[in-house]
């Protein structure tokens, strides 16, 4: 595994059954629709799974040619692309952590080190952390911190502001996020804000919902113990 899901790891029958049971925002409704009819039919032209129809997804000429039949439209097709592609969320940029010192991030890119993606394989284990720690002088404290914001960072829509901000309420793993109470997660992200002016955009009960199901989907690759 790695720092993303590997779609070709989930069915196209999983993935189905995944929107048909999930909550979405009513932005995304469309996705549920017409489910049994859409997803027949790419099962019928050979797609087994995520890989396959993301893989699909991306031929522009494919999809005119999609958007033409009649379990299809451009803005079904258009969303369903970008739900898949929402599984690699960009890697953080480590110089845009703020509540990571400066001569860490220094001493990061002196290691050619520049965002989460590149770093998540130095931290994944406690070996790789000690080893990595010793390469660099980067204290235990500091690289745990950034593991834990690695970690975070591999969730759908998590950011960087975000991130800090899990971190900062104790919602600090990946394996934390994912067994929360999404009503007490919302309720201690708003007290936190509150107390540390983290961030000023407006995050509501249903973000947390799907935040904490989007954590239940990937893998728990890093090891703390």
């Amino acid at each position: 595994m790695g720092y993303y899901i590997d779609l070709s790891s989930v069915s196209l029958e999983e993935y189905r059954e995944k929107l048909r049971s999930s909550y979405v925002l009513p932005s995304r409704q469309i996705l549920k629709e017409k489910l049994d009819e859409r997803f027949n039919y790419f099962s019928s032209i050979g797609i087994k799974n995520l890989q396959d129809l993301l893989q699909l997804l991306k031929d522009k000429k494919e999809v005119i040619e999609l958007s033409k039949l009649v379990y299809f439209s451009l803005e079904y097709l258009v969303n369903l692309y970008r739900e898949l592609n929402s599984f690699f969320p960009k890697p953080i940029k480590i110089k845009n952590i703020q509540i990571v010192p400066n001569e860490v991030v220094s001493s990061l890119e002196k290691a050619g080190i520049k965002d989460t993606i590149a770093l998540f394989d130095k931290v994944k284990t406690p070996a790789s952390r000690k080893s990595f720690a010793f390469e660099t002088g980067i204290s235990d404290s500091d690289l745990l911190k950034l593991t834990k914001l690695t970690d975070l960072s591999r969730i759908r829509w998590v950011g960087v502001t975000f991130a800090c901000t899990l971190y900062e309420s104790g919602y600090d793993t990946l394996e934390k996020v994912s067994k929360a109470n999404y009503t007490e997660l919302y309720n201690r992200i708003i007290q936190v804000n509150k107390e540390k002016n983290l961030y000023r955009g407006k995050i509501g009960l249903n973000d947390m919902r799907l935040c904490v199901n989007a954590a239940k989907e990937v893998p728990q690759e890093i090891e703390y113990q």
